[in-house]
């Protein structure tokens, strides 16, 4: 378990939301699923901050264009969010939201990288992102699935200056993304043969099961869908679960926080 009172460093995943059709109805699956309680602002439009005991996890809130698939984003920490957003643009990405103030809260952007991959930038104000990670409930890990592996680290080593650890076989082609900070691995990005040709890249987001049986099987009940069931692997046991309105996200184990 991890509680976060300051900004997270440049480069780290450290936000998660959903862009959801209906706000209430996740609100109630993520709820039984996990636990998790909520906050609102009327000045927030709609958006939710998830909490556990009272710190932030996550954010639910309506999706902005209709259009979209309901999805869970990935947001990136940084400095200077502007910045950020023009080394975006120099990489070969585009971006969606331009930089701009969320209340007192922070400044955010939304980009696409090279391979169409969606994520946020997120300089923290007020809001730091997540205030607890890698327990039951909480965000515990983001990888970018790709078909086009070269491109994307180079396009990520360049936006947020990361280097790369090769995990070698487990029958997949995949590496850690080091934040400059620290060489802390916060990240992942795996070669994902299995994309269908209109499909862009995405951001996987996982959160963390003290049983990932039980909270798949639960989830299961209240009437998502498993697109990978429970299965063991060298990484811990895990599942990808499809939510009530189409999000995929995945569950993997720790171990139960200590009392």
């Amino acid at each position: 378990m991890t509680t976060k009172i300051s900004k997270w460093p440049p480069g780290t995943p450290m936000w998660v939301d959903l862009s959801i059709d209906d706000v209430e109805s996740a609100r109630d699956f993520y709820s039984r699923l996990f636990g998790w309680g909520y906050t609102s602002d009327d000045a927030a439009g709609g958006y939710l901050l998830a909490h556990l005991d009272g710190h932030a996890v996550a954010g639910l809130g309506p999706k902005d264009d209709a259009a979209l698939p309901p999805s869970w984003t990935t947001f990136l920490s940084s400095d200077d969010a502007g910045a950020t957003a023009a080394q975006v643009k120099a990489a070969g990405g585009q971006l969606l939201v331009p930089p701009s103030d969320v209340m007192d809260a922070g400044r955010m952007a939304v980009a696409a990288d090279s391979g169409g991959a969606v994520f946020g930038i997120w300089q923290a104000g007020n809001h730091i992102g997540a205030e607890r990670v890698n327990e039951h409930g909480s965000l515990c890990w983001n990888e970018l699935h790709t078909r086009d592996y070269s491109a994307a680290r180079s396009f990520y080593a360049d936006v947020f200056g990361f280097s790369y650890h090769d995990i070698d076989g487990h029958d997949m082609v995949y590496s850690t993304c080091l934040r400059p900070k620290d060489a802390r691995e916060v990240a992942g990005i795996q070669l994902d043969s299995a994309l269908p040709g209109e499909t862009p890249d995405y951001w996987l987001t996982w959160f963390a099961s003290d049983d990932v049986a039980a909270t798949a099987a639960l989830a299961e009940h209240l009437g998502a869908k498993l697109l990978m069931p429970v299965s063991d692997s060298p990484f811990g046991r895990m599942a990808i679960v499809q939510g009530l309105q189409g999000e995929v996200f995945g569950l993997i184990a720790v171990a139960p926080a200590e009392n």
